[in-house]
């Protein structure tokens, strides 16, 4: 009799242990939908590329190095990866990649039926990128798909962040 008292106070404990945990996790994960939501609301945050996906037919590419695209109100920051074909090469060829600070942009923002953003930015003071599109979940896993005058497109995978520090 007493083992079973025992095995059922043990099994109480367990349960109202793990339904904490669970409305902890939950909790965290609004928060973390709450404060994505104020980054984009803002439109102050910064996109962190993981993976890299060329429109050849090759696999993603894991990256290992910092490249981002931040943005602001007023301006948009590229440093972005290339892999792909270039219709027109780069004078120096140590500007590869898509980089450029665009201060004169249109910005368009949507929101989701199923939760998350569409994002369309169409820098209008450079020549690196035509469009950029970024899709951005609920909890900030994104996507970013650049369309450029003189390459092929590309997409990204990463996740937004707030900014920190200057580069």
């Amino acid at each position: 009799m007493k083992n079973s008292q025992k095995g059922i106070i043990a099994a109480l404990l367990l349960s109202i242990l793990l339904f904490n945990n669970g409305l902890y996790a939950q909790k965290k994960d609004n928060d973390k939908k709450a404060v994505i939501r104020q980054l984009v609301e803002n439109r102050n945050y910064v996109f962190r590329v993981q993976t890299v996906q060329p429109m050849q037919p090759s696999p993603n590419r894991q990256i290992t190095s910092d490249y981002d695209l931040k943005i602001s109100p007023d301006t948009v920051i590229s440093y972005l990866p290339y892999f792909g074909r270039a219709y027109v090469a780069p004078i120096d060829p140590s500007q590869g990649g898509i980089k450029f600070t665009s201060t004169k942009f249109e910005y368009t923002s949507k929101e989701r039926k199923k939760g998350g953003w569409d994002i369309l930015i169409k820098p209008q003071d450079t020549q690196e990128a035509r469009q950029l599109m970024l899709t951005v979940s609920d909890n900030g896993y994104a996507t970013l798909q650049v369309l450029s005058t003189n390459r092929q497109p590309i997409s990204y995978g990463g996740y937004i962040d707030e900014k920190k520090g200057k580069r």
